[in-house]
């Protein structure tokens, strides 16, 4: 009976097809490019990473994430109304992973709640070191690499320490990182 059918379709040209994906489906995140940020307070940022932005910058993150690189690193430096920034575990601004990554600079704008790499006067010097947009920066567009967003958790962001605006953003006794994985790693 099962082939009758299936020399039918032919014949007839009339095909069962598998039904489509759902929108749900495609609006589930791909956990191979989501991190979560686990900050003081038992609180989560979700960043959705960007790799069709920046797919070296993107890699480079998960490799330095899954070596448990960014675990305890502090928010060093966080300007009230513009940026916070980490990925320095000596938090001095100046230490990082020792591996440069060329930039890859995207149309994409500065915009809350984008993550983007901190970089030295070098425009292709980028490390480890990343900020989290507080407020539409778009002045930084075309300078900075772009790699991921927040998707939620943007309040835990906004309750980081921050720093002295005296000193561009330094914080005494700053916030740690508590942990950060790749979602397609937590089981």
């Amino acid at each position: 009976m099962k082939h009758l059918a299936i020399i039918l379709a032919i014949i007839t040209g009339v095909f069962i097809m598998a039904p489509k994906a759902s929108k749900a489906d495609a609006m589930k995140p791909d956990m191979e490019n989501t991190l979560y940020l686990d900050l003081k307070d038992n609180c989560r940022v979700t960043i959705q990473m960007l790799p069709e932005l920046a797919p070296n910058h993107v890699k480079r993150i998960k490799e330095l994430v899954r070596k448990g690189f960014y675990t305890g690193s502090p928010f060093h430096r966080v300007i009230e109304g513009f940026m916070a920034q980490t990925g320095d575990p000596t938090g001095t601004g100046s230490g990082g992973s020792g591996q440069k990554i060329k930039a890859e600079f995207s149309n994409e704008p500065h915009r809350r709640g984008v993550v983007s790499m901190a970089r030295p006067g070098d425009i292709n010097g980028a490390d480890s070191q990343f900020f989290i947009v507080l407020a539409d920066s778009t002045y930084l567009d075309g300078q900075y690499t772009i790699w991921g967003k927040v998707t939620s958790g943007m309040e835990c962001v906004d309750k980081i320490k921050k720093g002295n605006k005296f000193n561009n953003g330094a914080v005494t006794d700053p916030d740690k990182i508590i942990a950060i994985t790749v979602a397609a790693d937590v089981h």
